[in-house]
């Protein structure tokens, strides 16, 4: 399964799990039953997963954080196969620049497939 569908899965739950990115002309992860929209409070999800960890993550702000938040592997080479399944064109060596874009592109995809995020969030 890809780095995004464990994402997606650890959010929308298993229904969620064949999911694939929208392409980047825009519109919603296709899955096999997705959640209906507006469902999934992904802020309640994140913060009771980041209360059960033993550190600090700041998932609202950094993609490794919201990885590791779902105990989904968050290194730079799990980062860059997300950035592959989001279709990154930017250089995978900036890693600071590509993390930016992962982090805004995943609150992206998740609002499209119904995610609620807090108004401060939405990109």
């Amino acid at each position: 399964m890809s780095i995004f569908g464990k994402i997606m899965g650890a959010i929308f739950g298993t229904h969620a799990e064949a999911a694939t990115p929208a392409p980047e002309t825009g519109g919603a992860v296709t899955s096999s039953g997705g959640a209906p929209a507006g469902s999934v409070d992904v802020a309640a999800i994140l913060d009771k997963a980041v209360a059960a960890k033993k550190e600090k993550l700041a998932w609202r702000t950094s993609i490794v954080d919201l990885m590791k938040a779902l105990d989904i592997d968050s290194s730079l080479s799990a980062r860059k196969e997300l950035a592959k399944d989001l279709k990154y064109s930017g250089d995978t060596n900036d890693s600071a620049a590509m993390n930016i874009w992962l982090h805004k592109q995943m609150m992206a995809q998740l609002a499209a497939n119904g995610g609620k995020l807090p108004p401060d969030m939405k990109h």
